[in-house]
């Protein structure tokens, strides 16, 4: 009666510890491809993971050109379940080639129209905007007497030869969606006698979006030509920058979700697409960007400049997102030479 009693609290024992790796093992793992910011992944795995108990997120983070890149050099054989947080504009040269799995995620018919794909199923949504800004560095300025820009024009100034530095539009989505915005603001032609001008002011292209506002906020140089939320996160945590948002003009793009064609956990990928573009998760983004895809959310970043709405460019996603190639080719036929050597 002992050995069964005692063996019945044994048993009784090992069911209460094992739960956890019991449901561990009955999670769903998602490999998900993202560029979303390294300071993002955790508290976007975690917010996701408490909504879907059933899924865990996997991350593979890499720059948005060399995930593209990857992506669809893969597209035989997807190694990635999903993409959370990634440009529509790779997004949409994944749709044009059949890559992208097609499913309306519960409630996304409420996103702004323009945040979401216009197919049905659709084959993409979004999840908040970013556009190009300036880091300036009032510190360094002030040391080197650079004028304050206001304008994209600005920076052709003489004045800032040796001072400025840019994404690769080839490795970074900020980099793209500057060339991007530019095209769309001025025209083909201008745009690239832009380039042009503005190349003899640039010291370096980075491969990474992130860096030009980051070796700005460091003193390394006094402009970097970077992204919104950079900025502000710098800003925020005291860097001497101003956040400059042009006049003339700014290229924007999306970050956007997508189930990948071919994933071998769709269930459980479109459980995870279903809370990308829920309430809570946009509130998430919030966090982060000023401009969410869900109306009636208020997003809570600080010191966000107040009028950049205003300043962004007509843009034609789909129609920048199938000439991507030809755009990046004229781009390093003309400025690779002052790109950094790549890890």
């Amino acid at each position: 009666m002992y050995r069964r009693t005692l063996t019945a609290t044994a048993v009784a024992l090992a069911c209460t510890l094992l739960p956890p790796a019991a449901e561990a093992q009955q999670r769903t793992r998602l490999t998900v491809y993202t560029a979303l910011e390294n300071e993002q992944l955790a508290p976007f795995k975690r917010a996701a993971e408490a909504a879907v108990p059933s899924i865990e997120i996997a991350w593979v983070r890499d720059s948005t050109g060399i995930m593209t890149a990857r992506l669809i050099a893969e597209r035989e054989n997807p190694r990635a379940d999903m993409v959370w947080g990634l440009s529509v504009f790779s997004l949409l040269q994944m749709e044009a080639q059949n890559m992208l799995e097609p499913y309306t995620p519960q409630g996304a018919e409420a996103l702004r129209p323009n945040f979401r794909s216009d197919r049905s199923p659709m084959t993409w949504t979004g999840m908040d905007a970013f556009v190009s800004a300036i880091c300036f560095n009032t510190v360094v300025a002030q040391q080197r007497n650079l004028p304050r820009p206001s304008t994209w024009a600005d920076l052709l100034n003489p004045v800032y030869r040796g001072h400025v530095v840019m994404p690769n539009p080839a490795s970074s989505g900020t980099g793209f969606l500057s060339v991007a915005g530019w095209l769309g603001a001025q025209g083909n032609d201008a745009a690239w006698t832009y380039m042009t001008g503005l190349h003899q002011n640039i010291q370096v292209y980075t491969h990474s979006g992130s860096a030009p506002c980051n070796n700005a906020a460091r003193g390394e140089y006094g402009l970097g030509i970077s992204f919104d939320m950079r900025a502000v996160t710098l800003r925020n945590q005291g860097a001497p920058i101003e956040i400059i948002v042009p006049t003339d003009g700014v290229g924007f793009d999306l970050e956007a979700t997508a189930i990948l064609r071919g994933s071998r956990n769709m269930e459980a990928a479109k459980r995870l697409a279903d809370f990308a573009v829920s309430r809570p998760a946009m509130e998430l983004y919030g966090r982060y960007y000023a401009l969410v895809a869900l109306p009636g959310v208020q997003p809570s970043v600080q010191n966000y400049p107040a009028e950049f709405e205003q300043r962004l460019v007509e843009q034609n996603f789909r129609d920048v997102a199938l000439r991507r190639d030809a755009i990046l080719r004229e781009w390093a036929s003309r400025f690779d030479s002052k790109s950094a050597p790549r890890n």
